[in-house]
């Protein structure tokens, strides 16, 4: 067991951190960011030193919101100060991607090119074949790369379709040629 929640996490200058009950406020030079704590989970601030604690630490269940809830303090602490990005391409003949206002216009080989929204909080680019999201959010740049490669999945055969950068694609070998009798 990792013991990740037990471990403090360390306050950067520039960041302004506020827990009030349950509720978790992070500000930075990126933005600022709001997390509800579960209720078996606090966090208390001392300093420069933020530490999560548990209601029984004799239940599995609270100790591993123990782990969580730390996590999730550290990424939003990382996301007010660097930011987080994901990266995806595009791969196939005629496959590419175009920004239409904030939208991304994505043509991967259907009829129609599928448009999609970009939400609040996360800023996308576009280069010929490659998507860049950027946000401070890691759930939700994470979410929205997702979503993205789930308008056409990479297929086995020749690979085609929406991947994340350096993503491996296992490749699949296709029928055989009938041999001549």
């Amino acid at each position: 067991m990792s013991r990740i929640g037990k471990q403090p996490i360390t306050i950067p200058a520039g960041v302004d951190v506020t827990v009030k009950d349950q509720e978790v406020t992070v500000k930075g030079p990126k933005g600022t960011l709001k997390m509800t704590l579960h209720p078996h989970t606090t966090a208390v601030k001392e300093g420069d030193i933020l530490s999560v604690k548990i209601a029984d630490e004799g239940l599995k269940s609270d100790r591993a919101l123990w782990g969580l809830a730390g996590a999730l303090l550290r990424n939003m602490i990382v996301g007010v100060t660097k930011g987080y990005e994901k990266k995806l391409e595009l791969v196939g003949v005629g496959y590419r991607v175009a920004m239409q206002g904030k939208d991304l216009k994505i043509e991967v080989g259907y009829s129609h090119p599928v448009v999609f929204e970009i939400p609040a909080g996360i800023t996308a680019t576009a280069e010929k074949t490659n998507i860049t999201l950027t946000g401070i959010d890691k759930q939700l740049v994470g979410e929205m790369a997702a979503q993205i490669r789930r308008i056409r999945k990479p297929e086995p055969y020749k690979g085609k379709g929406i991947k994340y950068a350096g993503e491996y694609i296992r490749r699949k070998a296709g029928k055989a040629a009938k041999s001549a009798k």
